[in-house]
């Protein structure tokens, strides 16, 4: 089926991605979504990282421009949702894809400022992204899609405490956002990806831990019960893609792993 997001605009936030040799959650889905029709806002802190992800996006023929936003800050994020509305005429769709985890660690050995820069990262910014996006979307009427990224992470055992909570926040603020918005019809859903072969979470370990890429890449596969290998950032960009599109008109407040099986083991 072509066409899913035709005549529709939207939002992705976090759409370029760490260098590497594999896509990236957010680039994936900004492609997947001008590929099916929607007009696309590729929004990153990098500037020439969004810039990368609309010239993939025009080599196909899809439309996209690149702006450059540092969501962490409130300023930031009422100014992107502003050139959003010129840019786009409106927002049907709104993409949030930021996220960072790194000197993460146990309850006792935690720093306090790796915690809150991780759930400033992971958790605010995503708020402060819908607090000034909702208000557009509901004035413009018609409806509108959220759709969050979440992690595993907020729900199986790990010591990656601050990233853990920051996932799981991810999860209850969807929750808020759907609740709080059905009677504008606009709906808010989450993705929780599992082990992902993606720049960020293999290439990013392996620079981290000064080991080899197919090495952390190896043993990544060995944890994935469906098939023993990772998703790609397109298994995300896909639920990503039905989640955004009318399909899912009467589905908010959903949160849906994209994991191999993993969630299953959780219970």
């Amino acid at each position: 089926m072509a066409g899913r997001l035709a005549g529709k605009t939207a939002v992705v936030v976090g759409a370029g991605q760490t260098p590497g040799e594999t896509i990236g959650n957010g680039r994936a889905t900004a492609i997947l979504f001008a590929r099916e029709g929607a007009v696309v806002l590729c929004v990153d802190r990098r500037l020439d990282s969004a810039a990368g992800t609309v010239a993939m996006i025009e080599a196909e023929g899809g439309k996209a421009s690149a702006y450059e936003a540092d969501i962490t800050d409130e300023a930031a994020c009422q100014a992107l949702a502003a050139e959003a509305k010129a840019r786009l005429g409106r927002i049907d769709i709104l993409h949030n894809n930021v996220g960072v985890g790194g000197r993460d660690n146990s309850l006792t050995q935690l720093e306090s400022e790796v915690f809150d820069r991780i759930m400033t990262t992971n958790l605010k910014a995503m708020w402060l992204t819908i607090k000034h996006f909702l208000p557009l979307m509901r004035e413009q009427g018609g409806g509108g899609a959220i759709v969050n990224i979440s992690s595993m992470a907020a729900v199986a055992s790990s010591n990656l405490i601050a990233y853990g909570m920051s996932k799981a926040g991810v999860n209850k603020l969807t929750h808020a956002t759907a609740a709080g918005n059905t009677q504008y019809m606009i709906r808010c859903n989450c993705i929780m990806p599992g082990l992902m072969d993606t720049p960020m979470a293999v290439g990013g370990r392996a620079t981290a831990q000064s080991r080899p890429t197919e090495e952390i890449r190896a043993a990544r596969d060995a944890q994935v019960p469906l098939g023993r290998k990772m998703g790609t950032g397109w298994d995300v960009a896909y639920a990503a893609l039905f989640l955004a599109s009318d399909e899912a008109r009467f589905i908010t407040g959903a949160i849906l792993p994209v994991d191999g099986g993993m969630a299953a083991g959780v219970g």
